[in-house]
């Protein structure tokens, strides 16, 4: 992917994370696997099982002068509630816990720096079920030797399941309603310029993340401006 970033997240029901992925305007392609684990090459039933250490997750692949790493984090932390620990609304198990993976430092460290703005910001507002964020942060390498990869590509009946034709519309995430502060309040100094969000405030407040959105939207990706009428 030329020109392009990468990043893998977990938090919940890969359907559903797929989905809010995918409509973000500047992702140039989503697919949903298993990562962070100890068996190569996993099946849904082993993840299911909880003996794989893997995750649901997916897998973004971007482009930075449409969207930013910290627009798709800020998806990232709104879309869930980080405070549950091995679990998403009525999901429960090690493969449903909060994830963040990355593949350079500069993620890593963005990663970070939102994830204390956000526990802060939860904290705040009184809301998460959990006393506080779990959410994981792991680099890709950590991976290359055992099993072999961070992420796995799933089954195909799996990939972009919300969009095939009989789909169950199902999303067990629970978003929280608070929003990641603003990104000056919590960037690394040195990466404030280049990694400023490329989505204006106007965008979240038409999209924002709320419970259930995702069954609720059309599966077409966000146009952002939006065409004129």
């Amino acid at each position: 992917w030329p020109e392009m970033k990468v990043l893998a997240f977990a938090n919940g029901c890969f359907w559903g994370s797929e989905k809010g992925a995918w409509r973000l305007p500047g992702v140039y392609s989503t697919a949903v696997g298993y990562a962070a684990g100890y068996t190569p090459n996993p099946t849904y039933g082993e993840v299911c099982t909880g003996r794989t250490g893997a995750v649901e997750a997916v897998q973004v692949v971007f482009d930075p002068q449409r969207i930013s790493v910290v627009d798709i984090l800020r998806w990232f932390w709104q879309s869930h509630d980080p405070t549950q620990e091995n679990a998403q609304g009525g999901d429960r198990g090690t493969q449903y816990r909060s994830g963040l993976y990355y593949f350079d430092a500069e993620h890593r460290e963005l990663m970070e720096s939102s994830r204390n703005a956000y526990r802060l910001a939860l904290r705040k507002a009184g809301k998460g079920q959990g006393p506080s964020v779990t959410t994981e942060i792991k680099s890709s390498a950590n991976f290359k030797k055992n099993p072999g990869h961070l992420f796995y590509l799933a089954e195909e009946e799996h990939q972009q399941y919300l969009a095939k034709p009989g789909a169950r519309p199902y999303c067990g995430a629970e978003p929280q309603g608070v929003s990641l502060p603003a990104f000056s309040s919590w960037a690394p100094a040195h990466l404030l310029e280049k990694h400023a969000p490329k989505l204006p405030q106007a965008f979240w407040d038409a999209h924002a993340p709320t419970e259930g959105c995702v069954l609720r939207v059309p599966h077409a990706q966000i146009q952002w401006p939006p065409p004129p009428t």
